[in-house]
C-alpha cells in the first residue's frame, strides 16, 4: 500500500504537466476558433457592404441606362421625323426626351459611386462603362406630370406570398360562372385598379407617334399592329387580379415624356364596363374604347374575354383603326405554377383605306411549340396580302414579305412533321402544365424588319407583382397631385393604397367596406328610382363600326370637379 502511494506521488507531477499541456492546447484552440469567428464576421460584414455597394451601383447604372435609352430614342425620332434633336426643340414640340441636366445628373451619380467603389475594391470599370454606353433600351426617363418630378422605381412594400392560400376553396363552387360576381380575397389581387391596368395599353405610345409620322398607310398599319400586340405584353406573368373598379371611379394619367394624357371611368358595375380616352399632347392621335372583361372559371383555368371595341385615330391622316383584344387565359389555378397565354384572332381595320390586319394569337398546343406566338398578314380591301407579321406577344414583332414568310412556314411545317413522326406520344390527354417552347427567342426570317421589342422589366419586378417599369408608377401620388385630381381617382382608394403599403389586413377590411358602401348606394338609388349618371362618358355607337360603345363627353381637363359622388 505504501509502495503504491509512493508510485502515485511520483507520477502526479507528470500527470499534472500533461493536464497543463492539454489545457494550454485547448486554450489555444479556443483562441483560434474565436479569431476565425471574428474574421468570418468581419468578412461577412465586408461582403454585405460590397453587396450594398453593388446594389446601389446597379440601381444607378439602370437609371443611367434608362437616361441614355431615352436620349437614343430622341435621336431616332429626330431621324424619323426629319427634325433636329430635341435639345434644340421647345418642350411643346417634343415630349419624349430628358433634359441634358437630368442626363448629366444621372451619369454623375454613377461616376461618383463607381469611383468610390474603385478606391474600396480596386475594380476596373472601364469595360462596364463601355457596355453601358453601347446598351440600348426603349424605356422612358424622368417625367414632369401632375407634380411627380421623378417616377419611382419600386413599390413601398413587396408582394405577399400566396403559397398559404387556396383559391380552390373559393372557386370550386363557381365552375362555369362569371367571376365578376364573385368576391375574391385581397391576397389574390395586385395593388392596381382595372382602370390602371387598362392604362398599360399606353406603355409603348412611341409606336403611335411613329405611325402618325409615316406617310405610307401600310407602314402605319404595321406600327398599329405592333402597338396592338404590345398592349397585351404587360400581362405576361401578371397573375394577380386587379381590383374591380367602383361605379363612378376614375383614373387619369398625364405623361409629358411619352406625349399623352388619359382619362378613364367605370361607367357600369353590372356588367362591369370601363371606358377610356387618351389623346396625344401634340394633337396627333386619339385612342379610346370601352372594355367589358368577361371572366369564366373552367376548372383548372380562368379565361378573360375582353369584349369591347378599341379605336385609334390619326388626326393628321383623317384615319381610324378599330380592333378587339385576344382572349387571356390563366392556367393552374388549383395547383402548380400559374402561367398565362393569349389566344384568338385580332382583326385591325383601317376604315379609310379598307386595309386589314388579321393577327392570330396562337394557343400553346400540346408540346408548347406555339407558346406566345403571333402571326398574321396585312391585306388590302381586295384581300391581297401586302405584308406578313410574326413574333411573340411576350417579346417582339417582325414584318417580312408574304412569299418569304410562306416559304419559311412550309419548310418549318415539314420539319415539324418529321419531328412528330420520330416521337412516340405516351398520352393524348392535354396537360395544363406550362409547356416549354422549342426556343425562348423568335427565329428571324432573312429580310425581316423589327417593328417592336419589349422593354426589359426592372430587376425587382418579381417581388413587385411582376410589374413593368410603367406599371410601377401608375399608383404613385404626392400632395401636389392630390390637390389636382378628382376625389374619385383610384389613387385615393384606401384598399389599394393599403395593399401597396403591405398592410394586407387593412386592405381586406377597406375592400369589404367599399363594397358594402357601393351596395348600400345602389339600394338607395333603387328605392328612389334614380338612375346612375356617368360623368365623363356617354353611351352611343362607335363612329366607325357602329358597335355599342362609350364616347368621351369632354371637359374633364377643365378641372371643374363639382358634385362628384362619394365612393370611397
Amino acid at each position: 500500500m505504501i509502495k503504491e502511494c509512493t508510485m502515485a506521488k511520483e507520477m502526479l507531477p507528470s500527470f499534472l504537466q500533461k493536464v497543463e499541456v492539454v489545457s494550454e492546447a485547448s486554450r489555444e484552440t479556443c483562441v483560434a476558433l474565436s479569431d476565425c469567428l471574428n474574421l468570418f464576421t468581419k468578412q461577412e460584414g465586408v461582403r454585405n457592404f460590397k453587396l450594398e455597394q453593388e446594389q446601389e451601383k446597379n440601381k444607378i447604372l439602370s437609371e443611367a441606362l434608362e437616361t441614355l435609352a431615352t436620349e437614343h430614342h430622341e435621336l431616332e425620332q429626330s431621324l424619323v421625323k426629319g427634325s433636329p434633336p430635341a435639345s434644340i426643340l421647345s418642350e411643346d414640340e417634343f415630349y419624349d426626351a430628358l433634359s441634358d441636366s437630368e442626363s448629366e445628373r444621372s451619369l454623375s451619380r454613377l461616376e461618383a459611386v463607381t469611383a468610390h467603389s474603385f478606391e474600396e475594391e480596386g475594380e476596373h470599370l472601364g469595360s462596364r462603362k463601355h457596355r453601358m454606353s453601347e446598351e440600348k433600351d426603349c424605356g422612358g426617363g424622368d417625367a414632369l406630370s401632375n407634380g411627380i418630378k421623378k417616377h419611382r422605381t419600386s413599390l413601398p412594400s413587396p408582394m405577399f406570398s400566396r403559397n398559404d392560400f387556396s383559391i380552390w376553396s373559393i372557386l370550386r363552387k363557381c365552375i362555369g360562372m362569371e367571376l365578376s360576381k364573385i368576391t375574391m380575397p385581397v391576397i389574390f389581387n395586385e395593388p392596381l385598379s382595372f382602370l390602371q391596368r387598362l392604362t398599360e395599353y399606353m406603355e409603348h405610345t412611341y409606336l403611335i407617334h411613329k405611325a402618325s409620322s409615316l406617310s405610307d398607310p401600310v407602314e402605319r398599319m404595321q406600327c398599329v399592329a405592333a402597338f396592338a400586340v404590345s398592349a397585351v405584353a404587360s400581362q405576361w406573368e401578371r397573375t394577380g387580379k386587379p381590383f374591380n373598379p367602383l361605379l363612378g371611379e376614375t383614373y387619369e394619367l398625364v405623361r409629358d415624356d411619352l406625349g399623352f394624357r388619359l382619362i378613364s371611368e367605370q361607367v357600369s358595375h353590372h356588367p362591369p364596363i370601363s371606358a377610356f380616352h387618351a389623346e396625344g399632347l401634340n394633337n396627333d392621335f386619339i385612342f379610346h374604347g370601352s372594355i367589358y372583361p368577361k371572366l369564366k372559371f373552367w376548372g383548372k383555368s380562368v379565361e378573360a374575354e375582353p369584349k369591347g371595341t378599341i379605336t385609334l385615330e390619326f388626326l393628321e391622316h383623317n384615319e381610324a383603326y378599330t380592333w378587339t383584344n385576344p382572349t387571356c387565359c390563366v392556367h393552374n389555378i388549383i395547383v402548380g405554377k400559374l402561367w398565362i397565354e393569349q389566344y384568338g384572332n385580332v382583326e385591325i381595320i383601317n376604315h379609310k383605306t379598307g386595309d386589314k390586319c388579321v393577327l392570330n394569337f396562337k394557343p400553346c398546343g400540346l408540346f408548347g411549340k406555339e407558346l406566345h406566338k403571333v402571326e398574321g398578314y396585312i391585306q388590302d380591301k381586295s384581300k391581297k396580302k401586302l405584308c406578313a407579321l410574326y413574333g411573340k406577344w411576350t417579346e417582339c414583332l417582325y414584318s417580312v414579305d408574304p412569299a418569304t414568310f410562306e416559304a419559311y412556314k412550309k419548310n418549318d411545317k415539314k420539319n415539324t412533321e418529321e419531328k412528330k413522326n420520330s416521337k412516340q406520344m405516351s398520352t393524348s390527354e392535354e396537360s395544363d402544365e406550362m409547356p416549354m417552347p422549342d426556343s425562348e427567342s423568335v427565329f428571324i426570317i432573312p429580310g425581316s424588319v423589327l417593328l417592336w421589342r419589349i422593354a426589359p422589366r426592372p430587376p425587382n419586378s418579381a417581388q413587385m407583382y411582376n410589374f413593368t417599369s410603367f406599371a410601377m408608377v401608375l399608383n404613385e401620388v404626392d400632395k401636389d397631385m392630390e390637390s389636382v385630381i378628382p376625389k374619385t381617382d383610384c389613387r385615393l382608394r384606401p384598399d389599394i393604397r393599403a395593399m401597396e403599403n403591405g398592410e394586407i389586413d387593412q386592405a381586406s377590411e377597406e375592400k369589404k367596406r367599399l363594397e358594402e358602401k357601393q351596395r348600400a348606394a345602389r339600394k338607395n338609388r333603387s328605392k328612389s328610382e334614380e338612375d346612375w349618371k356617368t360623368r365623363w362618358f356617354h353611351q352611343g355607337p362607335n363612329p366607325y363600326n357602329g358597335a355599342q360603345d362609350w364616347i368621351y363627353s369632354g371637359s374633364y381637363w377643365d378641372r371643374n370637379y363639382f358634385n362628384l359622388p362619394d365612393i370611397y
